[in-house]
């Protein structure tokens, strides 16, 4: 296939640029190279011949056109966003206009171009999100593709509206396209303001690791490239207008995954003391859901798609990546925001 990528330089979109190429699928990877965004990240690509690059932005809806005539796409997958949401909370605008208008952009440009080539039956519009536009969970239940949408961050929010254009684009005006929505990705190249990059280099560099409130929230852990090649699967083989909820089969609570992390760097990089022992509360981020579960009951039964990675697995070759790849975390510490507490504003 030939696959426009957007978001290809980020965590990861970069994952699926690399799985695509090594499928055979020719790609093209389109990003506007935001502080997020990093083309270290497909370096081991980058001289492939099935790779090509273009640096855009999904808001400019002419060089959408262009981008789209000028590679003639027989699917483009979307991964292109904001979406730290502590930075969401202390500047919601750039969440709208990327989520939201941009993939109004995007839409509209494969809707011209798929009605200017007769629309084709193979064409597909494939939609990355996440599962926090279905809220919080209690103690109890998981998400599933119906559950109700309750966005309570101005990034899941955004997100929310760019699922609801997506599925209107196909209602309205019959654009072919799956949707899927993913639990918390984790695993290599993964940009140093998320938890679990933040854990492994305050621990190394000896600096406070902070957890949100007493860490309590539970998350649902999906290692990255187990994630692509789910999204690769939804591709080929989703039903068109559905959507696909992903998840690792991992909950694990945020303390617990804190804690588990520095006994791996304990073992593979033992300092004087403990690692936990640099563990410090915090007050906690505004709005923070409390549980996020994935009910993957669609994507096995239908598409025979499982994780392959456990959570003890791919945290361990999570924390040798970052400590075997210092130079490529080194050149991202500068970036701005990147070791700050965000999302004070509120």
């Amino acid at each position: 296939m030939r696959v426009l990528i957007t978001g290809g330089a980020g965590f990861i979109g970069s994952a699926v640029v690399r799985q695509a190429i090594a499928a055979g699928h020719e790609v093209l990877n389109l990003d506007i190279l935001s502080y997020a965004a990093c083309l270290d990240n497909v370096a081991s690509v980058a001289d492939n011949p099935l790779y090509s690059f273009i640096e855009a932005d999904i808001r400019d809806r002419a060089a959408m056109d262009a981008a789209i005539a000028g590679f003639a796409p027989d699917a483009i997958m979307h991964l292109a966003a904001e979406s730290h949401v502590d930075r969401s909370i202390d500047g919601p605008d750039a969440f709208v206009t990327t989520n939201v208008l941009g993939t109004a952009m995007l839409l509209e440009a494969a809707r011209a171009w798929w009605m200017a080539q007769g629309r084709p039956e193979g064409f597909r519009f494939h939609h990355i999100s996440t599962d926090e536009v279905y809220g919080t969970l209690g103690e109890a239940g998981m998400f599933t593709e119906d559950t109700a949408y309750a966005p309570r961050s101005p990034y899941a929010a955004s997100k929310a509206g760019s699922d609801h254009l997506v599925s209107a684009w196909h209602e309205t005006f019959g654009l072919p396209v799956v949707i899927s929505n993913c639990s918390n990705n984790y695993g290599p190249y993964q940009f140093p303001e998320k938890l679990i990059p933040v854990v492994i280099l305050n621990a190394l560099e000896g600096r406070p690791i902070p957890v949100y409130g007493q860490g309590l929230q539970v998350r649902d852990w999906l290692y990255v490239e187990d994630h692509a090649d789910a999204l690769l699967t939804i591709l080929q083989r989703g039903e068109l207008g559905r959507s696909y909820n992903v998840g690792g089969e991992n909950e694990r609570r945020n303390i617990d995954l804190v804690t588990t992390i520095c006994a791996i760097l304990d073992q593979l990089r033992p300092g004087a003391k403990p690692y936990a022992d640099q563990i410090e509360y915090v007050t906690d981020r505004p709005g923070h859901d409390m549980r996020y579960a994935i009910d993957p009951t669609r994507i096995r039964e239908e598409l025979g798609w499982r994780p392959s990675v456990t959570i003890e697995q791919g945290l361990e070759k999570t924390v040798q990546w970052y400590l075997g790849n210092e130079a490529w975390w080194q050149a991202l510490r500068s970036r701005a925001g990147v070791g700050e507490r965000l999302g004070k504003s509120a």
